[in-house]
């Protein structure tokens, strides 16, 4: 239920959007009495056992719904968000900035998005968009990392994102990047023919023209590797 409210701070959610996301499929004799006891439950632990003062409730019930009487900004997801678009506008002109940026957002996670917020098609959409833009930020603090001459700290970050993503063609093209621009270009070229014996395996498909145009590029020691904006390349 907090989780439902949090992702729409600020605005009341129906009884029946409630219902929907903590019980979609399941009869219930009563859903209204189902609510408030979520509600009684939801507002102990969020007043940490102490009565609020009169008008400073976070949860409020409202005409047909509910609603969690929080600024946006005050929801972590929101400022996850915020910072990441702010770290990728800063990227192609500040990056030293965008690490700033983007190195706090990512710190606020703690595990998976929405951990254990029920089955709901709300909570499961927002975790999978959450999700995917982490791996997004992820994607441009390497880049920025590039761009600001950070490439040995990158070759570290890139090592794990693509052990833990290795399908992922983008973390694999960057790693390539970094690990020339520190001089190790064969083992960037024995990544690029690893990742494609695993897409042709997993998935019986050709790297993308980026992968393989990276690959060119390498082979050919093309000069505009060394520059900070050839990792705006898509």
């Amino acid at each position: 239920m907090l989780a439902t409210l949090a992702l729409d701070a600020g605005r009341a959610v129906s009884h029946g959007d409630l219902a929907d996301e903590l019980w979609a499929g399941q009869p219930l004799g009563n859903t209204r009495n189902a609510l408030q006891a979520h509600a009684t439950r939801l507002r102990k632990a969020l007043d940490d056992g102490r009565p609020p003062e009169r008008g400073t409730a976070v949860l409020r019930a409202v005409r047909g719904g509910y609603l969690l009487d929080v600024p946006p900004g005050c929801v972590d997801g929101n400022r996850f968000l915020d910072l990441a678009t702010r770290g990728a506008a800063a990227l192609p002109v500040a990056p030293e900035r965008a690490i700033e940026l983007l190195q706090a957002g990512l710190e606020l996670w703690h595990g998976p998005a929405l951990l254990d917020a029920g089955d709901g098609l709300r909570c499961r959409g927002a975790a999978a968009l959450f999700d995917e833009r982490r791996l997004t930020v992820w994607e441009d603090l390497v880049r920025a990392r590039l761009a600001a001459g950070e490439a040995s700290r990158a070759v570290a970050e890139l090592r794990r994102l693509v052990a833990e993503h290795p399908l992922r063609e983008r973390f694999c093209e960057l790693l390539m990047l970094a690990l020339y621009r520190t001089g190790r270009q064969a083992d960037a070229l024995e990544l690029f023919h690893a990742t494609r014996r695993r897409l042709d395996e997993e998935l019986g498909v050709r790297p993308g023209i980026v992968l393989q145009r990276r690959h060119t590029e390498i082979l050919s020691q093309d000069p505009a590797l060394s520059l900070s904006t050839v990792t705006a390349a898509t």
